[in-house]
C-alpha cells in the first residue's frame, strides 16, 4: 500500500468515504508512506484505524511521520476519563459553595448599608456635601419618567383583575362586593408588589449597569483616585430617590388600577363611577393606604440596595456585567416578595374591614 500527496483533513474530507474504503482492504500488506507531503492527527487517526490499531509488520515512513502516528496511537491507548456519578458528598459540596456565597453576598450587602450610615451621619453634620443634583436626576428617572408605563400596566391589571372577579360575583348576585375586593386587592397587595416588580426590572438593572459600566471603565477607580465617595455620589443618590418615589408610584399605579376596575365595573356590572367612589372609602380603612405606602418605601430601599450592591460587584469585563445585571433583577423581585409575605403576616389585623 503506497500512499502519496497530502495526508489533511481538508484533503481527505471530500472522498474519505472512498478512502477508508480503500484503506480497508490493506490488511497486512507492506506500507509505504514516503511520498506523503503533509500529515495531521486526521490523517494518522485515519491510518491508525486502518491498522486495526496496531504497527503494521513493514512500513516505511519517515520520522516525522512515525512521530505523529505514534502521538495518535498513544492516545488511542489512554481512555477516556469517566466522569463520576453524583452523590452524597457532591451534593453537600454545592450546598456548602451555595451556603458561603450567599454569605459573602449578606456580608457585602450589611457592608454597603453600614457605609451608607455613615454616609449620611458625614451629611448630616456637613450639609452642603449633600448631592442634591444626583437625587433630584435620580428622582427624574426612576420617578418620572416610570409614570407612563406604571399607568399603562396598572390600568390594564385593573380591567382585568374587574373582569375576572365581576364573572364569579354575577353568579352568585354580588356585584357591589367588587368595590371591596378590587380596594383592598390593589391599594394594599397588588399595586406595591406590581410596582415593586416594574421598577426592579426597569430601573434597579439600569442602576446596576450603570456602575457597572463605571466599574468596567473603572471610572469608580478614578472617582476614589480624586478623593470622592463612591457612596455619597453614585450609591446614596440612588437610594434615597428611589425609597422617595416609590410610594408615589405606588399611589399612582393604585389610583390608575382603581380607575381601569372601575371603568370595567361600569361596563360590565352598570356599576357607575359615583357608587364606586362613594363605596371605596367605606370598605376600605385608611390604614391600608398607609400600609402600601411603607411597602413602597422599603420596597425601593431594598430594590435600590440590591441593584447597587450587584453592581458594585461586576468584575472588568462584559460577561460579569450581564450575569449581575440578570442577578439583580431576580434577586430584587424575590426580596420584595419575601418582604411582602412578613408585611402580611405582620399587617394581618390592620385594615381589614369587620
Amino acid at each position: 500500500m503506497t500512499l502519496e500527496g497530502e495526508w489533511t483533513l481538508r484533503a481527505l474530507a471530500p472522498s474519505i468515504d472512498d478512502m477508508r474504503r480503500a484503506l480497508a482492504g490493506g490488511g497486512d500488506a507492506p506500507w509505504r508512506l514516503d511520498g506523503i507531503s503533509r500529515l495531521d492527527s486526521f490523517g494518522a487517526t485515519l491510518l491508525w484505524h486502518a491498522w486495526g490499531g496496531r504497527w503494521p509488520s513493514a512500513l516505511e515512513a519517515r520520522e516525522e511521520l512515525r512521530a505523529i502516528i505514534a502521538r495518535v496511537a498513544d492516545s488511542a491507548a489512554t481512555p477516556l476519563p469517566v466522569q463520576p456519578r453524583f452523590g452524597p458528598t457532591d451534593a453537600l459540596l454545592v450546598l456548602g459553595r451555595v451556603a458561603l456565597g450567599f454569605r459573602i453576598h449578606v456580608l457585602d450587602f450589611v457592608r454597603l448599608l453600614g457605609q451608607l450610615v455613615l454616609d449620611l451621619a458625614h451629611l448630616a453634620r456637613h450639609p452642603r456635601d449633600w448631592p442634591l443634583l444626583e437625587v433630584s436626576a435620580n428622582l427624574n428617572k426612576v420617578g418620572v419618567r416610570a409614570m407612563p408605563v406604571a399607568a399603562l400596566v396598572g390600568f390594564l391589571i385593573g380591567v382585568v383583575l374587574s373582569y375576572l372577579s365581576a364573572l364569579q360575583l354575577q353568579a352568585f348576585g354580588a356585584d357591589i362586593y367588587i368595590v371591596n375586593i378590587l380596594g383592598l386587592g390593589i391599594i394594599r397587595e397588588l399595586g406595591p408588589v406590581l410596582v415593586s416588580v416594574l421598577v426592579a426590572g426597569r430601573s434597579g438593572s439600569a442602576m446596576t449597569a450603570q456602575l457597572g459600566v463605571m466599574r468596567v471603565t473603572e471610572e469608580i477607580d478614578a472617582l476614589a483616585a480624586m478623593g470622592i465617595s463612591r457612596t455619597v455620589r453614585l450609591v446614596l443618590p440612588k437610594v434615597l430617590a428611589l425609597t422617595l418615589a416609590m410610594p408615589l408610584l405606588v399611589l399612582w399605579t393604585s389610583g390608575v388600577a382603581l380607575f381601569g376596575g372601575m371603568v370595567s365595573a361600569w361596563v360590565q356590572l352598570d356599576l357607575d363611577f359615583g357608587f364606586f367612589i362613594d363605596t371605596l372609602p367605606r370598605v376600605v380603612p385608611v390604614a391600608n393606604i398607609y400600609i402600601a405606602l411603607a411597602k413602597g418605601a422599603v420596597f425601593g430601599l431594598l430594590i435600590a440596595l440590591v441593584a447597587c450592591h450587584f453592581g458594585l460587584r461586576v468584575r472588568p469585563n462584559t460577561e460579569s456585567l450581564s450575569a449581575n445585571t440578570t442577578s439583580s433583577v431576580v434577586s430584587a423581585i424575590t426580596i420584595v416578595i419575601l418582604v411582602d409575605a412578613v408585611f402580611a403576616i405582620a399587617t394581618r389585623s390592620i385594615g381589614i374591614p369587620a
